[in-house]
């Protein structure tokens, strides 16, 4: 059995839209995964024990469980229940943000905790309040020393945008299974 270049070509408009749909699954990761880690990362860095607990488990727990199952329940479970019925763009969008900002969270954490507390203390000596420190002075500085780990991150989510096709998510596995099933020769 050769390799067949007229299957990849009938199939070409479909590897399209499913690269169209990966890149749009991956998009809402990074975009949601981000503003969302970054609200997790501060949760957690509270002084508030009931708060940084919260979060301190949210993390726990989507960095604990695969993400395949994450899918699973999210498309299974979770949108049915808000929205009264499965869509598996929602639940593959929803899935890989809500995995992405754990992991996010921990990024930003560890880059604000690298900032010395030498800048808390200036901030504070020109007063400036806490929200103003963390806006102007300390999130600045912690987004560029997690640039490099964000960029794995957003590399790990395009990666992991595959497991949609667990739901039938048309992204571009989904298309390389279908085509494989139609033309498979045993």
């Amino acid at each position: 059995m050769s390799f067949s270049y007229e299957m990849i070509l009938d199939y070409a408009p479909f590897f399209m839209h499913g690269l169209l749909y990966t890149l749009l699954f991956s998009l809402c990761g990074v975009v949601f995964g981000t503003i969302f880690g970054l609200i997790i990362a501060l949760g957690r860095m509270s002084k508030n024990p009931v708060i940084s607990g919260i979060f301190k488990t949210y993390i726990g727990l989507f960095r604990g469980t695969p993400l395949f199952v994450q899918i699973l329940i999210t498309n299974f479970g979770v949108v049915p229940a808000i929205f009264g019925h499965s869509n598996l763009y929602i639940a593959g969008a929803l899935s890989l943000s809500l995995n992405a900002a754990a992991y996010i969270a921990e990024t930003f954490r560890s880059g604000i905790q690298s900032i010395s507390e030498g800048q808390r203390e200036a901030s504070r000596t020109l007063g400036l309040s806490q929200f103003d420190t963390m806006r102007f002075i300390i999130v600045p500085q912690a987004i560029k020393i997690v640039i490099p780990a964000l960029g794995n991150e957003f590399i790990s989510l395009i990666k992991d945008s595959s497991l949609v096709s667990a739901i039938s998510g048309p992204e571009i596995t989904y298309w390389a299974q279908a085509m494989n099933a139609q033309y498979y020769v045993v």
